[in-house]
């Protein structure tokens, strides 16, 4: 790419780890549910459509995903629905906040390389405090010019944000993980995106991704790729 862009860069299961804190909660509240006839991934299909609910009523983040746990274990206990054990199942989501924030690999290097030569936005979703609380923990804030959390990242999200900061269509890219939030609405916006796939991306944010504006669309294999791209 020639000359100065404006890179968009998603935080979550690009920049660090977290789904697989996610993950872990639910195989502790498999486990804790016992149930006798349900498989983990037939648990997983009653709160994966719980989430999607309450997702567009609450948002995201750690306490937002103990609501939805409480709500799928009253719905498929086979037991007494004890307010201690509500606390418990609510206890495995809260225990994410505490999970060390781990970089992914070639991460900071990358930041490191590409803010001396372009403009880099943070464009994050989720609950607020929680992704500011992991900003500051990773240590990459110095990295970027500017940092937006939104609710939802989709096709007006990104209109906000490039009317916001008087960005050029044609030289900006959203690189992420997710086709769902940082691809596809990115390309809808007619923005150019980097896809940077994640073993573990949440399987609510996993769909085909498309080209549906003018922008280029590129697959990395990982995040250091992309300081060969710019």
């Amino acid at each position: 790419m020639h000359g100065t862009q404006s890179l968009l860069i998603d935080a979550d299961d690009t920049l660090w780890e977290n789904n697989i804190y996610f993950e872990q909660a639910f195989d502790e509240f498999v486990g804790f549910l016992d149930h006798s006839s349900l498989s983990p991934a037939q648990i997983r299909a009653v709160l994966d459509e719980i989430e999607l609910a309450n997702s567009r009523i609450h948002g995201y983040g750690s306490l937002n995903f103990g609501r939805n746990l409480q709500q799928c274990y009253a719905r498929l206990a086979e037991r007494e629905i004890r307010p201690e054990d509500l606390e418990t199942v609510k206890g495995f989501a809260l225990r994410i906040l505490e999970q060390p924030l781990v970089l992914i690999e070639g991460v900071e290097e990358t930041l490191a390389d590409l803010s001396a030569r372009h403009d880099l936005t943070l464009f994050t979703k989720g609950h607020p405090d929680e992704q500011r609380m992991k900003i500051d923990r990773s240590g990459l804030g110095r990295y970027f010019r500017h940092t937006a959390i939104v609710r939802e990242k989709d096709r007006a999200s990104y209109e906000a944000l490039v009317q916001e900061r008087g960005l050029d269509r044609a030289r900006t890219w959203m690189i992420g993980n997710s086709p769902k939030s940082d691809i596809n609405p990115a390309l809808e916006a007619g923005l150019n995106a980097v896809f940077v796939p994640h073993a573990r991306t949440w399987t609510l944010e996993r769909t085909r991704l498309r080209r549906p504006g003018p922008g280029r669309l590129v697959a990395v294999e990982r995040f250091s790729d992309l300081r060969e791209l710019f």
